[in-house]
């Protein structure tokens, strides 16, 4: 077994991707991951740390065909807020809009219910949603890459993330591996102070255009609750601002107010929106949907981006996506 180096150390990109390599390539005993993985936390990694360890995965992942435009939706997760799946219902707005979206997930591994196991509750069927990803996605605008399909190298560090039960790199390397290749994202991350960090690693691999976004209160996608810090990456680099929900027109609300449960539960709360259910869950869906709209070069404006995304909603376009979806997946 190869020896870790001390994690409370910083790596360098280059040395940061060989250590990763390791990992993934189960040279490293699983309980020394665990408390490298722990400790890389406890003092929180960098940007070349991130970076190299995003290369490592995508250097060993499954890749799809994709459309030109293709965009993703997601969160890094580990946030602790325990919200309604935001990222899913924006996947199936935006998709509604015209833009195709390859989202990337996986199931829960430090909150209740994560963007596959709630999928999973609506009736799509996940292994057969790996299967026809690149139909559904040329198809229907929309497909799930399930992580664990297009990572074979993941399987062995899973059971080690959800014995953690906390945020890890591998939160971070996820979103930066997607298997469709997309170079246009909305990333959200669970803590505001470290946008500028992790904007700078995603300008390390490159992109059209990426939001890197966290709530003020810690909430990894952009909140109604207060403000959010939001890096526009581009190319090699970035730039920071400020964003709050009256910008997109939409009104303030507690993070409370989005508060899920397992995926049963956010299901259902899925469903009734798409069928058009009022309130704080919409708002933050189209507020995030205004996001990921700009980000596909759609609009440029954030009230313009509400309203594309509430009008999918309300012509149950978004509805009807799902259910051509969950029939196409079989």
């Amino acid at each position: 077994m190869t020896t870790l180096p001390d994690a409370s150390l910083h790596l360098g990109e280059a040395e940061a991707e060989q250590v990763f390599g390791a990992i993934l390539d189960g040279e490293i005993d699983e309980e020394a991951i665990g408390a490298f993985l722990t400790e890389m936390s406890r003092r929180s990694e960098t940007s070349d740390e991130i970076a190299g360890a995003a290369r490592a995965l995508r250097e060993r992942m499954l890749p799809i065909d994709s459309p030109e435009g293709a965009v993703d939706c997601c969160g890094t997760g580990g946030d602790g807020h325990h919200t309604l799946n935001v990222s899913t219902a924006v996947s199936l707005v935006v998709a509604a809009c015209g833009v195709p979206v390859a989202k990337h997930g996986n199931r829960a591994a430090s909150s209740k219910s994560g963007a596959a196991d709630t999928l999973e509750a609506l009736g799509l069927d996940m292994e057969a949603a790996g299967r026809t990803a690149e139909k559904t996605l040329n198809d229907l605008g929309i497909c799930f890459l399930f992580a664990k399909n297009h990572h074979p190298a993941m399987a062995r560090i899973q059971p080690i993330r959800q014995r953690l039960g906390i945020r890890t790199i591998f939160n971070l390397m996820g979103p930066l591996a997607n298997p469709a290749g997309v170079e246009r994202q909305l990333i959200g991350i669970a803590r505001p102070a470290y946008v500028p960090i992790y904007a700078a690693a995603k300008a390390k691999l490159g992109t059209e255009r990426t939001f890197i976004v966290s709530g003020d209160e810690g909430l990894d996608e952009l909140s109604l609750a207060a403000g959010n810090e939001l890096a526009d990456v581009q190319g090699n680099d970035f730039e920071m601002r400020r964003v709050v929900a009256v910008q997109a027109d939409l009104p303030h609300a507690p993070v409370e107010a989005i508060r899920g449960g397992d995926a049963r539960h956010n299901a259902k709360a899925l469903e009734a929106l798409l069928m058009g259910a009022p309130g704080p869950y919409r708002d933050a869906v189209l507020l995030n949907a205004a996001a990921t709209l700009i980000v596909a070069g759609k609009t440029s404006d954030w009230v313009e981006g509400a309203d594309m995304a509430r009008a999918a909603i309300d012509s149950d376009r978004a509805l009807d996506l799902l259910k051509s979806w969950i029939a196409m997946a079989q």
